[in-house]
């Protein structure tokens, strides 16, 4: 468990970056834990388990303005009410957690979610609203020793335009340079955006065909 002074640590670390928080999901409490990470410098907050608009809408109004606000969608419930969550006034930003999402879907495997149009129609729901869209997270770039190669999962980052990610642990494996591996990121997901559609559509098939050959997450 993490706790406000691992919080200030990182804040005080940062030179560049927001310093960003993902709390409980919202219940009793919510407020005392709001006020707490944004004494601690919180900049972004995200909420997870966001099922419906009403959800969304005690959390932004609980931050009330003080940071930028982050809905992070992972139900079957959620998903189905998406349109209503986007609508939430003051919300800036809309998470897709492919973990918990592709559990309470019923899926075999993390990656399955993506194997349909579930996610490029969230992202232009959430894109129409006027907000940032993002989901599940990424490895480094050109990594092919995941099951899911990296550069498939970027594909689909330009397929259903998303624009946010959250990263996995490998980006510091090796005492790599996380800088370094950042900027190769962003290099690739820019190329992805850059690549005609039907070449995005190809690498979806692929995608496709990867996702069915596993049975387990």
């Amino acid at each position: 468990p993490h706790s406000c002074e691992d919080l200030r640590a990182v804040g005080a670390a940062l030179e560049q970056a927001a310093l960003f928080v993902r709390i409980n999901p919202p219940g009793p409490g919510l407020r005392e834990e709001i006020d707490e990470v944004l004494a601690a410098g919180a900049a972004v907050v995200m909420a997870p388990m966001i099922e419906s608009a009403d959800r969304a809408a005690d959390f932004v109004g609980t931050v009330a303005g003080r940071a930028r606000t982050i809905a992070l969608v992972e139900s079957k419930a959620g998903i189905e009410d998406l349109a209503s969550i986007a609508a939430t006034p003051a919300l800036d930003e809309i998470h897709i957690g492919l973990n918990d999402l592709s559990l309470s879907l019923g899926l075999t495997n993390r990656w399955a979610v993506l194997a349909g149009d579930l996610m490029r129609d969230a992202g232009h729901c959430v894109r129409a609203a006027g907000l940032a869209f993002g989901f599940g997270g990424i490895g480094r770039a050109h990594d092919t020793q995941l099951p899911i190669p990296s550069d498939l999962i970027y594909a689909e980052y330009a397929r259903t335009g998303a624009t946010r990610a959250l990263i996995a642990r490998s980006y510091r494996v090796g005492g790599a340079d996380l800088a370094a591996e950042i900027t190769r990121t962003r290099v690739r997901l820019r190329e992805w955006q850059d690549t005609p559609a039907d070449a995005r559509e190809t690498a979806h098939a692929e995608l496709v065909r990867l996702v069915a050959q596993r049975d387990s997450w």
